[in-house]
């Protein structure tokens, strides 16, 4: 048994470089391949733009185009090293993952906005 496995360590895809990352973000046309958002619509899309490894790289994901897509940053943080078996499952995950916490922050701030209304009048 090799070393590394011993020590529960294993070799992961090296990180992606700058072209690498661009030639993903432009083969998907800027476009979160979760949740739809276009990194070319303006300068502040453009910053969140990430490249997500699908098949996650912590998890031995291969850095291979067919295992690399455009993703804005809300939404690898949200798929994080989760695994799916496609792109479709993890899509589904992340926006229902979204929603929930859609919902979540709509609840926690409803007496903010509750507080602003009651303060104008």
């Amino acid at each position: 048994m090799p070393v590394q496995n011993i020590l529960g360590l294993s070799r992961l895809a090296k990180p992606l470089t700058s072209a690498e990352g661009n030639r993903i973000l432009e083969r998907d046309l800027y476009r979160c391949q979760y949740c739809g958002l276009d990194g070319s619509t303006n300068f502040e899309n453009s910053l969140i733009m990430t490249v997500d490894f699908v098949h996650p790289r912590a998890r031995r994901g291969r850095k291979s185009p067919d295992n690399l897509v455009a993703a804005c940053r809300p939404c690898n943080v949200i798929k994080g090293r989760r695994e799916f078996r496609n792109i479709e499952e993890a899509k589904a995950y992340v926006m229902s993952r979204r929603a929930e916490l859609q919902k979540e922050w709509e609840a926690r701030t409803a007496h903010l906005r509750e507080r602003k209304v009651s303060a104008a009048t």
